[in-house]
């Protein structure tokens, strides 16, 4: 376990959530599983309390806090994809079951959790010297749901057809 592990509040469905992150990224697993000892007002005994998880090689506490506190974009976990097929993959998969695509790269999961899916060629567009190219990947990316790398390249060289 790292010496800091942030802790996410779900409503009873921890242990899902854990169980959907750990497929999707490569060097993750469940750890343990800690059940409650006795009855308490989050349920009975044997009720899963908190679900310790490695995703991508860091550790995370999944915690069944109840319904009091809901997940906020103020705090969203960022996915370095390679390439498109990447995108897609993490994309479709975060999605599916009931999550909610944003804008700019962003979705929020079946249980509310918020994801950026962010292709590592648009930091790097964005962090160009050339910022008449930066300016356009940027104008190209505002006006994407899923991040298209594609048309990210198409807007940086100059080559995409203007919108409207």
């Amino acid at each position: 376990m790292d010496k800091i592990s942030p802790c996410l509040w779900f409503d009873g469905d921890a242990e899902e959530a854990a169980r959907l992150y750990t497929s999707l990224f490569p060097n993750s697993q469940i750890d343990s599983v800690d059940r409650s000892p006795a009855d308490t007002p989050s349920g009975p005994e044997g009720t899963v309390i908190t679900v310790n998880f490695t995703l991508a090689g860091r550790s995370y506490i999944a915690l069944n806090g109840g319904p009091d506190f809901k997940f906020t974009e103020a705090v969203s976990f960022s996915i370095d994809c390679d390439d498109q097929a990447e995108v897609d993959r993490y994309w479709d998969a975060l999605l599916a079951d009931g999550g909610e695509p944003s804008v700019c790269g962003w979705l929020r999961d079946r249980f509310g959790l918020s994801w950026q899916v962010i292709p590592r060629q648009l930091p790097e567009m964005l962090n160009s010297k050339d910022r008449d190219a930066a300016r356009r990947a940027m104008q190209a990316m505002l006006k994407m749901v899923k991040i298209d790398v594609a048309e990210l390249e198409r807007a940086y060289s100059g080559d995409a057809v203007p919108v409207g």
